[in-house]
C-alpha cells in the first residue's frame, strides 16, 4: 500500500514535536538531534520534521512512496 511521505523545515524542532504530536494525535515514531517522524495509518501518510539548517532549502518536500 501507498504512503503519502512529506519533509517539513521548521525553526525550533522541540517545539514542532509538540505541535505535530497534538496535531496528529500522536508521539513521534522516530526522534532525533535533528529529525522527528510520524508514521501515521489514518491517513495512511509519514510525516517528517527537520531543522531548517539540516533541510536544505527550506522548501518542503512530498512524494508517494509504495
Amino acid at each position: 500500500m501507498k504512503r503519502f511521505h512529506v519533509h517539513v523545515a521548521v525553526d525550533d524542532l522541540k517545539r514542532s514535536i509538540g505541535f505535530y504530536s497534538v496535531l496528529f494525535a500522536a508521539e513521534p515514531s522516530v526522534i532525533k538531534t535533528d529529525y522527528a517522524k510520524w508514521m501515521l495509518d489514518d491517513p495512511r501518510a509519514t510525516s517528517a520534521g527537520l531543522p531548517s539548517a539540516s533541510a536544505g532549502s527550506g522548501t518542503p518536500q512530498c512524494a508517494v512512496i509504495g
